[in-house]
């Protein structure tokens, strides 16, 4: 049986036959019934249940007069945010605030369990930033079709020239198809490596080596995040811009 976190332990020992019943209602057959939460949906849940918590604590913290500590980061991650996509996004940047916010603090939560004792990065699995990747597909997607409407978000596949547009259409489909690729790997491969890096030195010189590498991982996740949500925002932009 595979390895367990101790988080990963606790949901299973506690909801392990609930997960079995849902699996078993899709047609989805653990191959350990025991245990059918593995540690990356664990994680996962952990990142959900952490941001949740900082949700609620930010709502009860809110005042005009005294702002506190949790209020002022969630201010200050706010205006990054704002910032960033009014300047990528344009027009009509607000509405897609609460997407943007809420993709980026849980892929740097994600990047950032693996510099806790006993916790791994959930993105460091390929299944998990491929389901934020396929999120922000279909995001950027449906938010096109709603502002410009199918035929005026289809253009966008068909170009400026209408007798080039066969010839266009394929090419822009395969590279939308594309993007889920480039998210995924990009968040996953950087990920990964940093929690080999790590793990690779720890076990060579487990004392001051490893905590320079605890470094350089905090700026990948950092970073890593900022670009995904970045990236987001632009194909957002793209498929909700207007011709003029």
């Amino acid at each position: 049986m595979p390895a367990q976190l101790p988080f990963t332990a606790l949901l299973n020992h506690y909801f392990a036959a609930p997960a079995d019943a849902f699996l078993n209602v899709v047609h989805v057959h653990p191959k350990y019934p025991s245990q059918p939460i593995d540690n990356s949906f664990a994680m996962e849940m952990l990142v959900f249940l952490i941001l949740i918590l900082f949700f609620i604590a930010v709502r009860a913290s809110l005042s005009v007069e005294k702002p506190g500590r949790v209020q002022m980061c969630a201010e200050w991650i706010h205006e990054f945010v704002d910032e960033q996509a009014h300047s990528i996004v344009g027009h009509g940047y607000e509405r897609y605030v609460p997407f943007f916010t809420c993709v980026g603090l849980f892929i740097l939560m994600s990047n950032l369990m693996g510099l806790v004792p006993n916790l791994e990065s959930p993105t460091a699995k390929p299944w998990v930033p491929l389901g934020v990747a396929v999120l922000t597909f279909l995001y950027y997607n449906y938010q096109g079709v709603r502002t410009q409407g199918i035929v005026g978000h289809a253009k966008h596949f068909a170009g400026p020239i209408w007798w080039v547009a066969p010839l266009m259409v394929p090419i822009e489909i395969l590279s939308h198809l594309a993007r889920i690729l480039s998210l995924t790997v990009r968040l996953y491969a950087n990920m990964f490596a940093g929690d080999m890096v790590v793990l690779v030195f720890f076990s060579l010189v487990p004392i001051g080596i490893p905590a320079i590498f605890n470094g350089m991982h905090l700026a990948v996740s950092l970073i890593q995040a900022y670009i995904f949500m970045l990236l987001a925002m632009i194909y957002v932009g793209q498929a909700t811009a207007h011709e003029h």
